[in-house]
């Protein structure tokens, strides 16, 4: 995934910059990175950040830099910020999204004459690079912003950063939040809402899909006015936002609650648990939800060791991710053993977490697992944003059970396997709870997920559950 951050100011961005960015380390794992610009010019600082925490690697950077212009990054890909110098001038650049065809656009840009990109270990380009190369190929940053947009297969918000001030984009179907904050001498642009409120500033405005604004320390111009149709992808509720952080008006914590309470109500009569539990962290106000509507008393029977594991992203390899994901939580036995417990995490992806989970909380002594994930099953890898690592569609439990119960004719009944009333449905879910020995299962369903979003459904993105655009 990824967030960004940037902050136009009449004095020193710098600390406002370093904290900004430092509270969207929630959504990533790799890279950290922050540019600036000041009278002596620009100044960029990028670090790795799989192994220490982003304030860690960057406290060297915060006395060095400075400047009342800045942008900055968590990535989970490719090193950014970039700068880059064009035709249309200099420029700063960072950006949250995902390029599908980006071998069409290389092949675009080569044919107009561009000679070379730089490679990354992986053999990719840098993603961010591609973008910045787009958006100098018209005569007018804004131009550029939109010709990129437009040309793109996926999604793609930005930052970009000139001498003067700061471009924010949001990617043209809106699938990522982009707020402004403001206090008195200064603007700032977030993907997370929460990140700004313990620096001073308040809410001005969501950009709307694919605003282009203009900041400057003194304010905040629209360039491009939004669009109509919205996507906003309704997993940054279930799992990837911060619980104090806002979409579309709707706070986090406050849908996870209401998620558990849907599910609880879909389940009254059907299961007599001891406890209810929420996987950490994002599990556990979906588990608080359930608990206030059923009556069941909500308890933490595991917990996770946040001295050395605070973070909720895991490493790149499955392997080091079964490691980890046992290494992470803790039991505590007096409230495992002999217990009926109900668990709740946010999904199942692949199953082996939870599996792993679930084979502990056994060996601790419970007598029940009853798994309520808070979403419907996903059936479809996202085509919109890095949301996950999986190089296959079959990485999901859901799809290796289709497929073993289908064969090659997999693909023509995913409509009712999406259908939590068909019987296909249901035969995968029996299937899913006998691989991974929970007691009982049953998901969230996307009308539940929807009231517990409580928009307009037609702007919310569910493409992972139903395969619909």
């Amino acid at each position: 995934m990824g967030g960004l951050f940037g902050v136009a100011s009449k004095t020193d961005c710098i600390m406002d910059l370093f904290y900004g960015v430092d509270y969207h380390s929630h959504l990533g794992t790799r890279r950290g990175g922050m540019a600036t610009h000041s009278q002596s010019g620009f100044s960029r600082a990028i670090h790795n950040i799989e192994n220490s925490p982003f304030r860690t690697k960057f406290e060297r950077d915060v006395e060095e830099l400075t400047g009342n212009l800045g942008i900055g990054c968590i990535s989970d890909y490719e090193p950014q910020p970039l700068l880059i110098q064009s035709h249309i001038g200099s420029f700063a650049i960072t950006t949250v999204g995902k390029i599908n065809n980006t071998d069409e656009l290389l092949k675009k840009i080569y044919e107009n004459g561009h000679s070379h990109f730089q490679e990354m270990s992986s053999g990719q380009i840098n993603a961010t690079e591609l973008v910045a190369a787009l958006i100098s190929k018209q005569d007018s940053f804004v131009d550029g912003i939109r010709y990129a947009q437009e040309c793109i297969d996926g999604s793609m918000t930005i930052l970009l950063m000139t001498k003067d001030g700061i471009y924010a984009a949001r990617d043209l179907l809106g699938r990522t939040p982009l707020v402004i904050g403001k206090k008195e001498d200064a603007f700032c642009v977030a993907f997370e809402s929460f990140s700004y409120i313990n620096l001073g500033y308040t809410d001005h405005r969501e950009l709307g899909p694919g605003e282009i604004v203009y900041l400057t320390p003194e304010s905040v111009e629209t360039i491009v006015p939004p669009r109509e149709k919205m996507r906003i992808c309704s997993f940054l509720w279930v799992y990837y936002g911060y619980p104090t952080s806002s979409y579309e008006g709707v706070n986090v914590e406050e849908m996870r609650y209401n998620c558990g309470r849907l599910l609880a109500q879909r389940d009254k009569g059907n299961v007599q648990p001891d406890i209810v539990a929420g996987v950490p962290d994002s599990g556990i106000a979906h588990a608080i939800g359930y608990a206030n509507e059923s009556g069941v008393p909500y308890a933490r029977p595991f917990i996770k060791y946040t001295p050395t594991w605070p973070r909720s992203f895991m490493p790149t390899t499955q392997r080091q991710r079964e490691l980890i994901a046992r290494m992470k939580l803790i039991p505590v036995h007096a409230l495992i053993k002999n217990k009926k417990l109900l668990l709740i995490d946010d999904s199942i992806v692949r199953g082996t977490q939870l599996r792993e989970t679930t084979e502990f909380l056994y060996q601790s002594g419970a007598k029940e697992v009853h798994v309520r994930p808070a979403c419907p099953p996903l059936l479809y890898g996202c085509k919109f944003l890095n949301f996950s690592r999986s190089k296959s569609e079959l990485d999901l439990i859901t799809r290796r059970v289709i497929l073993e119960k289908e064969g090659v004719n997999a693909e023509k009944y995913l409509e009712e396997y999406a259908d939590p009333n068909s019987d296909r449905y249901q035969a995968m879910l029996d299937e899913i709870c006998k691989i991974q020995n929970f007691t009982s299962l049953r998901y969230h369903r996307l009308d539940d997920l929807l009231a517990s979003i409580a928009i307009e459904p037609c702007k919310v993105c569910t493409y992972c559950f139903n395969g619909k655009e």
